[in-house]
């Protein structure tokens, strides 16, 4: 039987990257994703790709009305939602000294504001679904400090906590709703493709983001959509307010 089998996910950012990847897995494994994203030539060429299984939304995730237009499209056209995956994120380099007021709320509110907003909204609609599974990307920089990416380690440690909170709450009321949050390292995604070709001391920036990974390499999106199709199937059901690390051993 399909790991998926009849549940609907709508995926934030599934436009491209590991949402992209998680969505086609989503498909293949008998279930509906929804494509939920601001890039619509994006979003609207992979739903044609995926077929009657797919639907894109457009999603501003720091707009809530923006949200509950795309969980009310969901459920209209696939008739309940039993996953969530917010995915969708932005990364820039800054330190303490150097990010600006403006710079540092435009990361959090993206990563940390959008995250909340989807846990808010969608969990009402796969509590009436039945139960299910959310899924929220952090980062091994919401797991430990970086002096190069202040803003986006904050807003990721941000995402880490408030998926403990979801957990417990949903727990608390009895929903049979499960929220746990995945780690990636450096994934080959549009996210860190600035980054590959401009050098750092006297190697490339793709060498010297390999060398942070014991297995070294970059990791690949369909890998991290690989842990998250587990979180988003019955297979992981006594999995709560966790995290799940997927990056080459870069943590340990």
């Amino acid at each position: 039987m399909p790991r998926l089998e009849n549940k609907v996910v709508l995926l934030s950012g599934g436009a491209s990257g590991i949402g992209a990847a998680t969505a086609r897995m989503v498909v293949h494994e008998g279930g509906k994703a929804v494509l939920a994203d601001r890039d619509e030539a994006r979003g609207q060429a992979l739903a044609a790709e995926l077929g009657a299984s797919a639907l894109f939304v457009p999603l501003d995730v720091v707009q809530e009305e923006s949200w509950q237009a795309a969980i009310a499209a969901s459920v209209e056209k696939f008739g309940a939602l039993h996953g969530l995956l917010n995915a969708a994120g932005v990364g820039v380099r800054n330190s303490i000294e150097d990010c600006t007021l403006a710079e540092y709320r435009r990361i959090n509110d993206i990563n940390s504001l959008g995250t909340f907003l989807g846990c808010k909204h969608a969990i009402p609609a796969i509590k009436e679904s039945g139960g299910g599974s959310i899924v929220n990307i952090s980062s091994v920089l919401g797991l430990r400090g970086a002096s190069y990416a202040m803003a986006y380690c904050a807003s990721k440690g941000a995402v880490r906590t408030l998926t403990k909170n979801v957990a417990l709450h949903c727990a608390q009321q009895k929903y049979n709703i499960r929220c746990n949050s995945v780690h990636p390292g450096y994934i080959e995604t549009p996210m860190i493709a600035p980054r590959l070709d401009t050098n750092v001391g006297n190697m490339s920036g793709r060498q010297a983001l390999e060398e942070l990974h014991p297995l070294g390499r970059l990791g690949r999106a369909d890998e991290v959509a690989h842990m998250i199709l587990f979180l988003l199937s019955d297979e992981s059901t006594f999995s709560t307010g966790s995290e799940f690390v997927c990056d080459g051993g870069l943590t340990a």
